[in-house]
């Protein structure tokens, strides 16, 4: 190898270790361009279209406003800093999530057996009082945890679809969904839980 062949050799190895590039390359890491933007808004309110058209929403806020939800959501963001860049109360968010079948590892943390509390809902249909009352816990909580539930129960009727979906787009664009999508993995557990234990009860009755 000649002295100038060993030269280029170094100047290559150099540039290498240093990770460099260019200005083009680094623009494109993790951002999207209007059009993207755009393109991803488009899909996302699709997918939200579709579920208000199947479920009750009980949320006040409009198709574009859950898009944001969604994002926010998938992007990590907690209840109350969605809440802030929005200009609504954190009930607003959590009560738009769980319309949109996106359940946090939180909701599920209840100070009593949830899966007692599944079973109770499906076998009696009780009021938010009675419940209360049962699990020894505020109105507003098991209001609260009976949406959680139900959220659970909506997602996996459909093999929590609407979440894919939502997955996808992100994905197809670019964009992490790992966080979420742990959350529903972890969701999803606990839900087959609850319902592995039902039939458990169902067998013994028998």
């Amino acid at each position: 190898m000649d002295e100038k062949t060993e030269e280029l050799r170094d100047i290559f190895m150099d540039v290498a270790e240093d990770g460099s590039v260019t200005e083009s390359q680094e623009a494109s890491r993790g951002s999207l361009t209007d059009t993207d933007e755009a393109s991803v808004a488009e899909r996302l309110g699709a997918v939200v279209s579709r579920m208000r058209e199947r479920y009750a929403f009980e949320t006040d806020l409009d198709d574009e406003t859950l898009v944001t939800v969604v994002r926010r959501f998938y992007e990590g963001s907690d209840d109350a800093a969605i809440a802030d860049e929005l200009g609504v109360d954190e009930s607003a968010v959590i009560e738009a999530r769980l319309d949109l079948h996106l359940v946090r590892e939180e909701d599920t943390e209840a100070p009593f057996d949830l899966a007692a509390f599944r079973r109770r809902v499906a076998d009696a249909d009780p009021t938010i009082a009675e419940l209360a009352e049962r699990f020894d816990v505020d109105e507003s909580w098991a209001a609260h945890y009976r949406r959680v539930v139900g959220a659970q129960d909506a997602a996996r009727r459909v093999s929590h679809r609407f979440q894919s979906e939502f997955e996808d787009v992100l994905t197809d664009a670019g964009l992490s969904t790992q966080h979420a999508a742990s959350v529903r993995e972890d969701g999803l557990d606990e839900a087959t839980e609850d319902i592995d234990s039902l039939d458990s009860d169902a067998d013994v009755s028998m």
